[in-house]
């Protein structure tokens, strides 16, 4: 990790990773220049000169497009036409959905219409402060009333005279309670615990991934900066309970404030003597880091952030084999997201039967939702599994500006959109699959009448092409290529054949789960709204073809 981290200091210090800067870090650490080159032209942290100042990056993706309008990005660098030196560019989503339209003024978050960014830019207002709270609450699934209480469900465990059982019994409560990864994979969390910690290999690792980045995605964002004591709990179990000594936060570098916290929160915690050689008198030794990511979507797919913490071009491996038996630096790698490693403290608290009891029905547990678009209260909700998407809206305060629900997307812009009729389809894995939809990362966009589908669905489709490592044919060419026929108005009345036959290929052939997911959004469109205007004219029907 010291290639990326020497880069991102270079960034951070002189705004730039210049050719000579490049050329320095080569002849000092006897690493050919190519190789560094390779790493600065992959990740888009990384400029070969400094920016102008004051920098303006707006968020182009479906929720910010939403609130602020397709011509946002434009109206901003019309408000910032006569400030000296300003330069406004389009990003993929920096994680504020709840604030859309986001934007980062020389990577502060931010927010509002462009004369409010032009005050932000030129120092004529301070950016608000916006705090890390549940938008109707205390966070429910923090077991402790106190912070002095924090870590104990850790203490009681590492201080059983029978250390082997105790790990018996993590694994079996976690996977009596159903845990499945909550970042979009949905693998059972207890069976990954025991996998990995049952796979032959030393050292191991514990990796957090906290590199949330898809449209509509930002509940990890807040877990961390609200409970970051769970986090940590959570991540030093794991490393007792699998064998590892050794952890690592890839956290997204849009986050700075919520790194911050969380820092504080480590810091904390080796002062506490939870971290260090004798975790809390234990003998068991556990050293936790952050590591900043250089950017880029791509990086939430874990072997592509693997690639990333061994200072590589952040591209998917192949699979298998998996990391629980080949991940950082070829060794056991437990990995899972902050929303996942958060719930492990709070089952082991209160127990699988308390877990079991707070969901809906035949649901067990809690879920966090992030809820933005078209709706009155934006943030987000801890709901019971098995609750409707209805029921989330309503807890958000229903639909804003009066429009009635249209659509939504259930988990991220990888997730199918899905028609309001579904509105009572509980958020949980298998019924949003038979929706014909998925859980994803739970981010939940609410999408109101009067909005075109196609747009929106378009919207998805440039995000992925976007933000494609080019690794592989299919994803590269793919993406770019569904985009452009939809722009230039299809390709006569076989268009929506043509793309399924192009979702179909990206589908089998892509690496990763991008690529396979990259054009679902688009095609639900056609699937689920086949009568809107535009998707009638880009199959080149006409009105009175419908007569």
């Amino acid at each position: 990790m010291r290639l990326l981290r020497r880069m991102m200091e270079i960034q951070s210090r002189e705004g730039a990773v210049t050719d000579a800067a490049l050329e320095g870090l080569s002849r000092e650490l006897a690493v050919p220049l190519y190789r560094l080159e390779g790493l600065r032209s992959f990740y888009p942290v990384f400029t070969d000169t400094p920016a102008a100042r004051p920098r303006v990056q707006v968020c182009r993706d479906i929720v910010c497009r939403m609130r602020g309008g397709a011509d946002h990005c434009q109206r901003v660098r019309e408000a910032l036409a006569d400030v000296d030196g300003a330069q406004v560019e389009e990003v993929s989503c920096i994680g504020r959905c709840d604030q859309a339209p986001a934007a980062l003024v020389d990577e502060t978050p931010v927010s509002g219409v462009p004369e409010a960014l032009r005050e932000y830019a030129t120092g004529g207002a301070s950016p608000p402060t916006h705090g890390s709270v549940t938008a109707d609450g205390p966070w429910p699934t923090d077991p402790y009333p106190e912070a002095d209480r924090h870590y104990a469900t850790l203490a009681r465990y590492l201080r059983r005279d029978d250390p082997k059982t105790a790990r018996d019994e993590v694994v079996t409560a976690l996977k009596d309670s159903g845990l499945r990864g909550l970042g979009g994979a949905a693998f059972p969390t207890g069976a990954k615990w025991d996998f990995t910690r049952r796979a032959a290999g030393e050292p191991k690792y514990v990796v957090c991934n906290a590199d949330e980045s898809e449209p509509g995605t930002f509940k990890d964002r807040d877990l961390l900066s609200a409970l970051p004591h769970l986090l940590i709990e959570a991540m030093v179990l794991g490393g007792w309970v699998i064998g590892a000594h050794h952890g690592i936060i890839y956290l997204r570098h849009e986050y700075h404030p919520e790194g911050e916290v969380l820092q504080q929160a480590i810091d904390a915690a080796y002062r506490r003597g939870v971290l260090g050689d004798d975790c809390l008198g234990s003998g068991f030794a556990f050293e936790l880091e952050i590591f900043l990511s250089p950017g880029g979507y791509i990086l939430g797919e874990e072997t592509a952030l693997l690639e990333a913490l061994e200072d590589r071009r952040g591209e998917p491996r192949n699979k298998p084999p998996f990391p629980t038996n080949v991940g950082l630096w070829d060794r056991p790698t437990l990995m899972n997201n902050v929303e996942t490693f958060t719930a492990v403290p709070t089952i082991l608290a209160r127990g699988t039967q308390w877990w079991a009891a707070e969901g809906r029905g035949e649901h067990k547990g809690l879920k966090y939702v992030c809820v933005s678009g078209d709706v009155a209260r934006p943030g987000v909700y801890c709901i019971p599994w098995g609750s409707s998407v209805a029921e989330v809206l309503e807890r958000a305060g229903g639909m804003a500006d009066g429009r009635a629900l249209k659509a939504f997307s259930p988990g991220g812009a990888s997730t199918n959109f899905l028609p309001a009729r579904l509105a009572e389809t509980p958020v949980d894995f298998d019924a949003l699959a038979e929706a014909g939809s998925a859980m994803g990362t739970a981010a939940l966009v609410l999408i109101g009448e009067g909005r075109d589908m196609l747009e929106l669905g378009l919207s998805q489709a440039r995000f992925f092409r976007n933000e494609s490592c080019g690794k592989c044919v299919p994803c590269r060419i793919g993406t770019e290529k569904a985009v452009e026929i939809v722009e230039q108005g299809g390709n006569g009345g076989d268009t929506q054949a043509l793309l399924q036959r192009l979702d179909r290929t990206l589908a089998k052939t892509s690496i990763c789960g991008l690529g396979q997911v990259a054009l679902g959004p688009l095609m639900s469109v056609f699937r689920q709204f086949p009568d809107e205007p535009a998707v009638r004219a880009l199959n080149g029907e006409t009105e009175a073809d419908h007569e």
